[in-house]
Order: structure tokens, then sequence, then C-alpha cells
């Protein structure tokens, strides 16, 4: 098949990488249905995909990695800068010619026998000014299937790209599938990434983490923006007006379920709405007004399969019904569907588990989906997705919402006292892992904006990146910062707040406080709620207005104790630390004394 492009730098670069892996054909994807179809033909003649009841689940397919590739693989993603400080003591670095000659080694001759698929992509609305363009090479048809769904992939993307040299170079060889050979290399100086010996998603489809943060928050540094690891969400009220929100969580903490959140009845009754714009990456930059903006540069979720049900998440579960790829779920026989933990409660007798044996549900012990099993959905099929989803401009961020999940230090919400303190609050984001002994409170884990295994260089360098961004806005239409806490417990360890729908509870203040109509109490650690001021209508038995004071409370001793964590956690990035967050701690140190 003929190449799509003229773009030289584009042609030059394929010619090498074919001179290195040496592919029996090369095929240029070019978005068409009729060759989607042929490829998925193929996969399923090969057994590489399983084709689902078509009737039930149109357009679904699954598909099984191998046993020893089922997550992404922190420890063997790498940042390859010329110098080491340029990646900071999170991630882990080497040097690029090294990392060039040991990936080019392990993928040399790796398509012999094999098809070279070359798919142009776009992260963001083909065209849209925020965009960026991508090509992946692969000799994966679930590869270039999934990408299909997570991106804008074909034809129109190498017209939008012309002659320029501005695109994301991607090589993905699957080579033996071995675990000691495994890399997911970044090269943010040469905008490549570089994936060998896997064939899970988070690893091989370029676009997502490894382009759509760990590139592109490195060129957002370069370029004046920011790739962030957050959702956006529009809250539409009674009179129709819609304000949007950018929020970032940490793992297990209710990212997708927020990006989707379905209000409670007595707001639906009232009017309100949420509007999904995006569930996992924001791309964020200044409009012409001088107010952020934000795109999702996706065009799919990626999502973790167990757990999804009717109740946790009916518009994930609605998203997954069509055109949809599972990953490692249990198939049902009887009905040629899925099956995953936490779907329902009838688990199928006649199935084969993730690994692809023969399993029965209602008698065995193991588990019939693997824990990270996953479905790609395209996001046109959210009940919920927003009209503004293809906006090539964005939506008006009023509000940037971090959060983390905290037994007893975080209040149910806070809002920082101005920019620079919104940035300190989310570089000392935190979870803490779920504790085995009851009432015992987990090992603090922090992940500064919920980014730390995907910022592309020193974190101490992006949070000063943050910070100049802020010189940059007019404080009156700057977004608001809040730091939110979902998972307070009381003294026999229960859960203070419900969560879920509720949350809208609290995003209906958060939006409250950007438009100056509610007052809030300045404390310790920055504003917080008068308890009138949050609707707890509607929440009699779970909630009343004494139990919400106490989960607002700021307690000063924890927050003692958890000033030498932050200061633990700054100090490993030396005198890189801006000196803003330097003084933010010290600030919040003489405060709760």
């Amino acid at each position: 098949m003929s190449a799509l492009t003229t773009n030289k730098s584009v042609l030059s670069w394929i010619d090498e990488k074919v001179e290195l892996v040496k592919p029996d054909k090369i095929v240029w994807i070019d978005g068409s249905q009729e060759q989607i179809e042929e490829l998925r033909a193929q996969a399923c003649s090969t057994g590489e995909l399983v084709k689902l009841n078509q009737e039930l689940l149109p357009d679904c397919y699954l598909h099984r990695t191998a046993v020893n590739d089922v997550a992404r693989v922190e420890d063997r993603t790498l940042i390859c800068s010329k110098k080491e400080e340029d990646a900071g003591p999170t991630n882990h670095w080497m040097d690029p010619e090294k990392a060039y000659a040991m990936l080019y080694d392990i993928a040399k001759d790796s398509y012999k026998g094999r098809t070279m698929y070359v798919i142009p992509y776009s992260m963001g609305p083909v065209g849209s000014p925020f965009a960026k363009v991508g090509i992946e090479l692969t000799d994966s048809i679930y590869v270039v299937l999934n990408m299909v769904i997570m991106t804008r992939v074909g034809s129109a993307v190498l017209d939008v790209l012309g002659d320029s040299e501005d695109w994301v170079r991607g090589l993905h060889c699957r080579c033996d599938i071995d675990a000691e050979k495994r890399w997911i290399c970044q090269f943010p100086e040469d905008n490549t990434i570089i994936s060998v010996n896997s064939g899970y998603g988070g690893n091989v489809l370029l676009g997502k983490k490894c382009f759509a943060l760990r590139i592109a928050s490195y060129q957002g540094k370069n370029e004046g923006w920011q790739a962030e690891h957050m959702l956006i969400l529009g809250i539409q009220n009674p009179k129709g007006e819609v304000k949007y929100i950018c929020a970032a969580f940490p793992s297990a903490c209710g990212k997708t379920n927020l990006a989707m959140l379905i209000p409670p009845a007595l707001y639906q009754e009232k009017g309100y709405k949420v509007w999904c714009v995006g569930d996992d990456i924001s791309w964020i930059r200044k409009g012409p007004d001088g107010r952020l903006y934000a795109i999702n540069p996706e065009n799919g979720f990626f999502g973790v399969a167990p757990g999804t049900n009717e109740k946790s998440n009916p518009n994930a579960l609605a998203s997954t019904k069509k055109g949809t790829i599972f990953t490692n779920v249990a198939h049902n026989l009887d009905n040629n569907t899925v099956w995953w933990e936490g779907l329902d409660k009838n688990p199928p007798a006649n199935a084969m588990e993730w690994k692809g044996n023969p399993w029965n549900g209602q008698e065995s012990e193991e588990k019939g989906a693997h824990p990270n099993s996953r479905f790609t959905a395209p996001a046109i099929n959210c009940p919920c997705l927003s009209s503004e989803f293809e906006n090539p401009n964005g939506v008006p961020i009023s509000a940037i919402v971090f959060g983390g999940r905290r037994a007893k230090l975080a209040p149910l919400v806070y809002q920082s006292r101005d920019w620079n303190h919104g940035v300190f609050v989310g570089s000392i984001m935190a979870s803490e892992t779920t504790a085995a002994a009851a009432g015992a409170v987990g090992v603090v884990r922090r992940d500064p904006m919920a980014m730390l295994p995907f910022c592309g260089y020193n974190m101490a360098d992006y949070w000063q990146h943050w910070i100049d961004i802020g010189k940059t806005l007019d404080p009156e239409k700057a977004p608001k910062i809040f730091n939110v806490n979902w998972f307070r417990k009381d003294d026999e360890g229960n859960f203070m707040w419900p969560g879920f729908g509720d949350n809208l509870r609290v995003l209906d203040w958060i939006i409250d406080r950007c438009e100056g109509k509610v007052g809030a109490q300045e404390t310790e650690i920055g504003y917080i709620p008068f308890a009138e001021d949050i609707n707890i209508e509607g929440l009699e038995g779970e909630v009343s207005l004494e139990s919400l004071k106490s989960i607002l409370e700021v307690e000063k001793e924890l927050w003692q104790e958890d000033a030498k964590g932050i200061e633990e956690f700054y100090a490993k990035f030396g005198d890189k630390i801006p000196q803003v967050l330097v003084d933010e701690l010290e600030t919040l140190k003489k405060n709760v004394q």
C-alpha cells in the first residue's frame, strides 16, 4: 500500500525503522470502516480477537494478553533525557544513546514474518489548535484497533500535518513478550517513544500515557501549556448554565466515577445535569480571553472493568455496549458475552477465565477477570458525553480540584488562598494505602497532581511551570484551586461522607465559591465551607449538620505530622524545589503550630 503522505520527515523515519525491524509488508491505516472491518476479521481468524455476541454487544471483541503482561510496568518505564537531573528523582532514567542502542538491539528484525501497521493519529480533534499529531508503528492489530477507538486515526491527520516536523514518533515491537526485556522508553527531547516486548494497552497504546502525559508535559513546559492527568466535567445548573471543572486524583479514588457522575435525585429534579468531557487527561492552555481552556486529547475510555456496574457507574457501563474491546475479562460461553467481578451477582458457570481456561464462576475460588482487566470504549457511546467534546477550542475552566484518600487528615473540601498556594496543595497530594489492621492508618503515598508516574521531566521543574503559568494569568480569570477528600473516616473507621453522586453537593459549593456566591472561613490550611452552605437535603440519617462540621474540621496535630512528611518528600528534589513551595510549607508549619 502506498504511503498516505509526502512528508519527508515521516517517510525517512519510517524507512529507517523498516530497515531496523524488517517487516514482510507495510499497511497504512487510513481510518476507513472497510479497513477496520478487514483487520477485525483477520484478528479473529488468528485468535488474537474473539468476536462477541453481535446482537447483545455489536462490534465488540475480547482479547487476552500474555499472562506476564497485564499492567503498566513503572520500573521499566524510562525517561531518556540527556541529563539525569532533567528526568528528576521520581523517574527512572537512562542515557538516550545507551537506551537507543539497547532498544534497537532488542527490536532488530523483530517484524520478520509480520506486518508493519503505520498509524497516523491526532491527540485532540483533528486540526484543533490544541491538537498534536503522532505516528505509531506497530506489529499488532490489537494496538491498531485500540488506537482507532482511543484517538482520531486516518488520512485526515496527515493532511493537517502537511510537511511539519512537529509530530511524535512511536515504535512498538511485540518481540517475544519477554518480561525481562520489556521497556517503555520516552525521549522527550526527540519527541520519540519506543515500546518493546509488551502487548498490554498502557504500554503499547502510545497515544495514552506515553504521549498524552509524558511527552506532552515536556512539550507543554517548552510551549507554555499544560498536559495534566485530570478529568474534565461540566455541571449544568437549572438555568442551563454550564461550568467546567478539571480534577486530578491518584488511582483508586473514584476518578472515572466522578467524570461520569449521576446527580442525586434531589438535584436531578431541580434540573441539574453533569456532562463528561474527559475521564483521564486534560490539555490546558490560555484562550484569547485570558481564561484557561481544556480539551480531552483522547477519543475513548480505557477503563478498569472490575467494579464497573449499573450502580457504581452506569454511564461507563453503557459506554461499553458497542464498538468496545474487552481485555482480560471472563468470557461467558453460554451467550458469548463478557463478565467481571463486581458486574453483577451471578457469575457464569460455563465460561473461560481471563487466561483462557475453563471456569465455573459459581464454584471457583479463582477470579474470572484479571483485577486490571480493561475495556476500550468509544467516548461517543457515553450517555453523558458533553456537546463540547469535539470543540477544537476546549472548554473554559472555572476550578481545578485535587484529591486523595485520607482517613483523618484532609477535610471534605478546602480552597487554596491563591494560585501559588494551590500549586502547593497539588504538590502535597497523597493517598493512604488501605490498611489491613482495623483503624490503622495506611502508608502515605505522595502523588503530586496525580502525575508522579506520568511527568516527562523533573517534577520540581514541573511545579515551577505551574507557578510560571500562574504569573501569566489575571487572578480574576484564573481557575480557583480546591482539594477534596471523599474518604474521611470517623473513630470507628466508617466513611463519613456518602460519596458517588452526592459528591455533586461539594462541586456545587465549589462553583458557588468560583462565582463569589458564598463566603468561607479562613483556616490554617485554606478556606473551608460554612457547613450550612453545603446542601445536605435528602441525606437525613447519613449526614447531619453536626457530622458535616466534623468532616470539615482541621486537626492541627495531624497537619504538624503531615508537614514532616511533606518536608521529607520535598528533600528528594534538593535545591531545585521552587522557593514559592518552600515558603508555602513554612507558612503551613507556622499556621498549625
